[in-house]
Parts: structure tokens; sequence; C-alpha cells
């Protein structure tokens, strides 16, 4: 029963094993058939093949699958003529089948690459935050701090969370706002935020940064940092 060549020459044009992508009995089977290497300059896509199942000579027992893709390359010469057109079709129905397991083959590709994208997407995204100090300093001693900490914490942004806070002298009577907040990174900016509390000109004479630490958070945790 000799191998069909020509036709496992095409085949393995466009693949490394007779079925699937992993060796299997149906490259064992064909291997087994054709007894010895093929000539390399007829049949180079089938020598190359040959060489690479030969290599797992002392796994072949142990390999999965069946022979029964292998069958598809395998002719007698025999059998009547009858037979021999019987043959044929048949062979053309395993060709029928290959269109049909490269069809099934594509499918899961693209499922595969469908749930890893799903997968991807459904990743928790990692978001950036500072957690910033602030002095906010007054014009003098008579500023009301209460206003001027009712007029900071009035902003209001998405990416920013107010904190704790309390008042520190800086000496001749006056005292500074400090207060602690927490910003996303790619929402707020911290140049801007400065600029709005210094429009609350009646209660602010400056502000400046006077710590800050930057953190990453998963966006399915949420953080608890007063």
């Amino acid at each position: 029963m000799p191998v069909d060549l020509g036709k496992l020459e095409a085949h393995l044009a466009t693949r490394s094993y007779v079925e699937g992508y992993t060796p299997s009995q149906a490259d064992v089977h064909i291997f087994t058939t054709l007894g010895s290497a093929p000539d390399a300059a007829a049949n180079p896509n089938t020598a190359r093949w040959y060489k690479h199942i030969k290599s797992y000579e002392k796994e072949h027992s142990t390999l999965a699958g069946s022979s029964t893709a292998g069958a598809a390359f395998v002719s007698s010469t025999a059998a009547p003529a009858a037979a021999a057109e019987e043959e044929d079709e048949e062979i053309d129905l395993f060709g029928d089948d290959d269109d049909e397991e490269d069809a099934e083959v594509e499918r899961l590709k693209a499922e595969r690459v469908a749930a890893y994208n799903a997968k991807k997407a459904n990743k928790p995204k990692t978001i950036a935050k500072s957690v910033v100090t602030l002095d906010v300093k007054p014009w003098d001693d008579e500023t009301d701090m209460g206003a001027l900490e009712k007029s900071v914490r009035s902003i209001e942004k998405d990416g920013l969370l107010w904190g704790s806070s309390k008042l520190v002298a800086i000496g001749f009577g006056i005292k500074k706002l400090q207060i602690t907040l927490v910003v996303e990174d790619e929402k707020i900016s911290l140049d801007e935020l400065q600029e709005e509390i210094a429009e609350f000109e009646d209660y602010v004479q400056s502000s400046d940064i006077a710590a800050m630490q930057s953190k990453r958070f998963s966006s399915l945790l949420r953080m608890s940092i007063f």
C-alpha cells in the first residue's frame, strides 16, 4: 500500500503535520508506510516532514491521535479499477474533510481571539493616583480660615477627593490651611487646581504642594486613605 507522495507533498506544503499542530498517530502511520525518506529533490516538503517525524521515533507508540487521517494518503495498486475509482472518490471526500477541518480550525482560532479580547477588556484597569498635601496660605491673621477651607472644598471634580485638614501656625499669629487630597493623575491637573484655589482671592494669598506620593490602584478596588 504505497503512499500517494504527490498528494502528501501538496498537503505538507502548507502544514507541518499530517493532522493538527503536533505529531500524532496519523504521522506515524504515513512514516511507517513510507519505510524510508523520500527523494528530497522531488518531494522537499515530505522529506522535511519525514526527518522531523523520525526525530520522534522513540515516542511513536505514545503519540496521541489515530491513523485515520493518514489513510487518506495511502492507496492500493492491487485493487480492481472499480475499487480504485471508489478510493479516488473517498480521497476526494477526505479532501472535503480537510476543507472542513481547516474551517473548524479557523473557527476555533476566531473563538480564542474573541475570548482573549473579552478577557483583556474585562481586566481591571490600573489607575495612577497621587496623595497630595497642599498648603493654602491666607492674607493675614484676620482671614476667616473656616470660610477659606469651605471655599477650597467647594471645588468638586471627577477624580478629586478631599481628605483631612488642619491649621498650621506660620508666624505672627497667621495660620495656613494644610489639607490632604487624592487625585487621579489622568483627570486632575494640580496646576489648574491651584489656579482655581487662587480665584478665592478674598481668602487665599497662595498655595503650595507640601508633599506628594504617587500610587497605582486597580479600578476594581476602592481606595481608603482617610
